[in-house]
């Protein structure tokens, strides 16, 4: 593997490099917010018995999504410095020159402003609003402080990449419902698993660049149990939705399976741990996130 470089150690080459929009694409962490807009999409859907209005799905989802972008690019100037020493972040665009710093700020702060704007005269201003707040929760409040703050910096910071759920429901409707909340709890409560997860497979990363993630403060042992009971309240927020009657036996059934499986792979992370399981948890954490969503809105549309 190459030698990870700091963004000290390479010089821009942003006027001779061709197809820079990959660069700029690659900072809005496509695939993260693209999972993110499946959960937006899931509490427009939820928000309303039939079918959603057009115009704020379209552009809720697109200002959304910018302002999601906005805040990765964010992330992404943040921790430049980080990102060059880690063997998983060294080839991103800041770290490899391939943006200068001037350029990245400008992209950032105009992909925010957009997205706000759009949010704030097509859809409503609540949406707006709360967006912003997500944006500077994760950007500034996790990225710079918490994040090397903190071994629970994952925990509570965590709302606000929980927060999706909720802006796509007020995208809708332009108010606060409970539905709409016990969704967020789902994502609050799915996040540090996640994390934790992948923090135990990069524990060296981590402790190398000073960020104090839980494997590095309390040990690996510590990290996987509180993996496993994490995992566990997860499954029951996952019946929430039962309970208080938003979702029918479609998702009761798919949600139990899905949260059995995280549970079994928790259970072996911390009993019968071998190489690589690590990486393992977090890949399914991902896929149970995304069926988890996919099925609350197989059984809004299909369970009369």
């Amino acid at each position: 593997m190459a030698k990870p470089l700091s963004i000290s150690a390479t010089e821009p080459k942003t006027d001779s490099e061709p197809l820079q929009w990959r660069a700029y694409y690659e900072m809005t962490k496509p695939k993260v917010v693209a999972l993110m807009l499946l959960t937006v999409l899931v509490g427009m859907c939820l928000a309303v018995p039939g079918s959603v209005p057009l115009q704020p799905l379209i552009i809720g989802m697109l200002g959304i999504g910018m302002m999601a972008g906005a805040a990765a690019a964010f992330n992404h100037l943040i921790d430049r410095r980080i990102d060059g020493l880690m063997a998983r972040t060294y080839n991103r665009p800041l770290p490899k020159g391939r943006i200068s710093i001037t350029k990245a700020l400008t992209f950032s702060i105009s992909l925010a402003l957009l997205g706000f704007a759009l949010l704030y005269t097509l859809v409503n201003e609540l949406t707006a609003w709360l967006t912003f707040a997500s944006l500077v929760g994760y950007a500034i409040i996790y990225t710079t402080y918490l994040k090397r703050a903190t071994p629970q910096n994952i925990v509570v910071g965590g709302l606000a990449g929980a927060m999706p759920p909720l802006l796509g429901w007020t995208a809708i409707t332009g108010e606060f419902h409970g539905h709409a909340l016990l969704l967020v709890i789902i994502i609050f409560t799915w996040t540090p698993p996640h994390f934790w997860a992948l923090a135990i497979h990069r524990k060296a990363e981590y402790a190398k660049v000073g960020i104090p993630m839980l494997p590095v403060t309390h040990g690996v042992e510590f990290t996987k149990t509180c993996i496993l009971l994490y995992t566990l309240l997860l499954a029951i927020a996952c019946l929430l939705p039962v309970i208080v009657g938003m979702c029918g036996p479609i998702y009761l059934v798919g949600s139990t399976i899905l949260s059995c499986g995280f549970l079994y792979k928790a259970w072996e992370l911390k009993y019968d741990d071998k190489p690589g399981l690590a990486m393992q948890v977090f890949r399914f954490s991902i896929y149970h996130l995304m069926i988890l969503f996919i099925l609350l809105l197989v059984d809004h549309y299909l369970w009369v």
